[in-house]
């Protein structure tokens, strides 16, 4: 195993935190990397990483999870991805007209996906959900769309106003917005029923970390789609490259009309992609007599670094198979913790659960419901023993070491629990609990 020196404290990443809250705000560019995500005074500010590790401005080295959010299978700084980054640089990186590396890049990303006929990139994952949806109200003529009650799929207003957290959004586009259970083909059937020819699109992840496909249910999905006139759009913002390489609609054989990349596509290079077949996706074309669709168009959503990323990330999985190395490393490692707790009598309050490539874990109190304050507390003993993560989602990059380092920490932290769980959460927290990312108000983190 390698050495993990002590955590030595936070005083640096504290300091530049408050900074960060007087200039960016929530303290962060994204609304999951905040410092409310954290216990309170131990948000690590990040100066670099490597593999599955990272820096902190205090010099604390974590074995991280996560991963940017799901975006890193590869690991930090993976090598080919960066020598192809270099490659192009001295190039140029944006310019008038297409590159000859659009086109490579477009034929690569499509190469394995049947029933994908072009491909649009863009830089993030609302960006191409939400043309997605545009195209699928183009093609239909409706406007109501159908969203699975799964996690996140956009910053953009139909998806916010579905949200606790939505203020700013128009009541009327709050209305175009209906939403449905996940392995529930009946709920699906009614909302058709209930709005005949009014519903342009489903949208959904095809499978999440705590839920697969039940049988037959997105083959009914599918036929659903086909046979009320709507579109079918997966989400694999998360999926891709995760789940299976390409996604999920390999893995479970199911093909959507439309698809949404992102994250692990690039290995953290920012680049996202709407892939779907020619009838949709030329509406936003010039082989079309159709009313033009306003598709996707940006200045940087071809730019040369984030492109060359996407063919080196591709060439990984074409030469290795690091989601059978995910799966590998994410099995031993909630066995391992899953062991512990069952050791420490602290099972079923925590509970690493979820894909293999995806986990997460929960945290109950002793009447087994779902605590944040116990939460905080299992992140707070984690970070003080050189693990930072807000889930368990590996990588490829992750080592046998990286894993056991992470079992003998959680088990650390588990005797901790159970002694919460005995005498009271709160003598063992340093300060505020952690509170839900998307909530209606700044309270209970607000800061003073």
């Amino acid at each position: 195993m390698w050495d993990q020196e002590p955590v030595t404290g936070f005083l640096q990443s504290t300091l530049l935190q408050n900074k960060l809250h007087d200039l960016v705000p929530g303290g962060a560019h994204t609304y999951a990397r905040g410092a409310d995500q954290y216990p309170e005074g131990m948000a690590p500010v990040l100066v670099r990483g490597e593999g599955a590790r990272v820096w902190d401005a205090d010099g604390n080295r974590f074995v991280e999870y996560g991963m940017g959010l799901r975006s890193v299978t590869l690991g930090h700084a993976y090598q080919p991805v960066l020598d192809a980054v270099r490659a192009v640089l001295d190039h140029g990186l944006s310019f008038t007209r297409p590159t000859e590396l659009e086109l490579r890049a477009a034929e690569d990303f499509l190469a394995p996906l049947p029933g994908a006929d072009m491909v649009k990139f863009a830089k993030n994952g609302s960006d191409v959900t939400t043309a997605a949806l545009r195209l699928a109200r183009a093609h239909t003529g409706r406007d109501l769309v159908a969203i699975c009650e799964q996690p996140f799929f956009s910053t953009d207003d139909w998806f916010v106003g579905a949200l606790d957290m939505n203020a700013g959004i128009p009541e009327t586009t709050k209305q175009q917005t209906l939403r449905f259970p996940y392995n529930d083909l009946g709920a699906l059937g009614r909302l058709f029923d209930e709005h005949p020819g009014q519903i342009a699109c489903v949208i959904m992840e095809a499978g999440t970390a705590m839920a697969e496909p039940a049988p037959g249910y997105l083959e009914g999905v599918r036929a659903l789609c086909t046979d009320r006139g709507a579109v079918l759009v997966f989400d694999e913002m998360i999926t891709g490259f995760r789940w299976s390489y390409p996604g999920a609609q390999e893995l479970y054989g199911v093909r959507p009309d439309l698809s949404c990349w992102g994250k692990g596509i690039g290995n953290g290079f920012p680049v996202s992609a709407l892939t779907g077949r020619r009838e949709l996706m030329e509406l936003g074309g010039l082989r079309t007599d159709r009313p033009r669709v306003f598709l996707l168009s940006s200045t940087h959503g071809a730019e040369s670094v984030s492109l060359a990323a996407l063919r080196a990330v591709i060439r990984a999985y074409a030469e290795g198979d690091p989601v059978a190395v995910m799966e590998e490393r994410g099995r031993a490692l909630a066995d391992g913790v899953n062991e512990a707790a069952r050791d420490l009598g602290v099972a079923p309050h925590v509970e690493v659960v979820g894909r293999p490539s995806c986990l997460i874990f929960t945290t109950k109190d002793p009447d087994g419901r779902p605590s944040q304050a116990f939460r905080t507390l299992f992140l707070q003993e984690l970070l003080r023993r050189g693990v930072l993560c807000q889930s368990f989602v590996v990588s490829a990059a992750h080592t046998p070491e990286d894993i056991e380092l992470t079992v003998e920490a959680a088990r650390a932290a588990l005797i901790v629990y159970g002694k919460a769980l005995e005498d009271g959460v709160d003598r063992f927290l340093t300060g505020a609990p952690v509170a839900p990312a998307l909530r209606s108000h700044a309270a209970p983190r607000r800061l003073g």
